[in-house]
């Protein structure tokens, strides 16, 4: 997205709180990977959640707690967001975000390896959304796909991969795994699903049905 209009929508729908700018420069000071949403892509996470009345939300990959922010604050009350996090700092950095925003009670952070976790979690999630390492990502899809109820969100970060997604002389295990979800939530005749052009690309995909 052209930077003008990536700022004019930031600035006018997803303007961040003095919380949210703090969880972020806090990614920096950690010295986290800069790979957390960014500020418009939260705002649309935001929004899908309300829109479905999420109240039991499952998330892929934490980093520090800036994306599980905004999941969280789409929650209503009673509502809870379950984050998994294998990495044992970025899990540390993500519960000192989730005390700053205020999400006791709302929020659940697991650590460990996702496809670890995954088989232990009950289905019946309202929604999705990964945001993990790449190669694996075909597996988190067919988890997702399980864990999902019928009418629930799959929300996939960087569908694009910077451009390797379109890239087929890139054969990394990462633009691979990118490349193999995003044809499987195209082609998937259990979900209605497509990329939406926000930063790197985040796939929004609804489970229709549970059987093909």
């Amino acid at each position: 997205m052209d930077e003008r209009f990536e700022r004019y929508v930031t600035e006018l729908f997803a303007a961040e709180d003095p919380i949210l700018s703090k969880i972020r420069a806090r990614h920096a000071a950690e010295q986290l990977p800069a790979i957390n949403i960014s500020p418009e892509e939260g705002k649309l996470l935001f929004v899908l959640l309300h829109a479905i009345q999420a109240k039991r939300v499952l998330e892929i990959g934490a980093l520090g707690g800036y994306s599980g922010v905004w999941l969280g604050r789409a929650l209503p009350a009673g509502g809870e967001l379950i984050t998994i996090e294998k990495d044992p700092k970025h899990a540390r950095v993500t519960r000192e975000a989730f005390d700053m925003a205020k999400l006791h009670g709302r929020v659940r952070l697991i650590e460990g390896a996702a496809l670890d976790v995954l088989p232990t979690l009950v289905p019946g999630f309202d929604a999705v959304f990964i945001d993990a390492d790449k190669e694996p990502l075909p597996k988190y899809f067919v988890w997702a796909m399980q864990l999902l109820r019928v009418g629930g969100l799959l929300l996939c970060d960087n569908a694009f991969f910077h451009g390797a997604a379109i890239d087929p002389g890139d054969t990394s295990g990462n633009a691979v795994g990118v490349r193999k979800f995003n044809e499987l939530a195209a082609k998937d005749p259990r979900l209605a699903a497509t990329i939406v052009p926000v930063r790197d690309g985040l796939v929004v995909g609804v489970k229709l049905r549970d059987t093909a």
